[in-house]
């Protein structure tokens, strides 16, 4: 199930700025995120996913979003001031943050965004999210993501 691949420029620049963590590597082709975090025996709402949004002002937003749940486009909306926000085209996703889709992570991206993640984050001692390749999450603090990119807690999404 897991296998020992090199590491991700995420893990690089959390080697660099000394930031403690841990890394599971798990084969996408036979495993959905749901599996994998109950075969480590995470908690759901602390797995998050990566999503990228445009707002009218051509400007773009990262959200960490738990897997579990749904990005609410309206609220997401209110906390960047926008009026509307829609989600990028999957195909531009690449050119605009260096990632894929299913590997993306708010760490290492070409450009940094204004990145927000539900509050529900705050409530654990630590959170999981992409490695930066598919197949890959990391684990630690929302503090320690915090001393690696700005990342503002807000209400942010809706039940599936």
């Amino acid at each position: 199930m897991v296998k020992k691949l090199d590491k991700t420029n995420v893990m690089r620049i959390l080697d660099q700025k000394e930031i403690n963590y841990n890394y599971y590597y798990f084969d996408h082709k036979t495993l959905n995120i749901f599996d994998v975090a109950n075969s480590y025996g995470q908690d759901l709402a602390m797995v998050f996913k990566t999503l990228v949004t445009s707002g009218r002002s051509k400007v773009h937003y990262v959200f960490m979003v738990p897997v579990e749940k749904e990005l609410d486009l309206k609220k997401a909306a209110k906390v960047t001031g926008e009026k509307t926000l829609e989600m990028i085209p999957q195909k531009e996703l690449l050119p605009l943050t260096g990632y894929v889709h299913g590997g993306c992570s708010p760490i290492g991206m070409k450009k940094q965004f204004k990145t927000f993640i539900d509050h529900i984050a705050v409530n654990s001692e630590t959170i999981y999210f992409s490695g930066g390749r598919v197949g890959c999450q990391v684990q630690l603090a929302l503090s320690d993501l915090q001393k690696i990119i700005p990342v503002t807690p807000a209400n942010i999404t809706r039940e599936v």
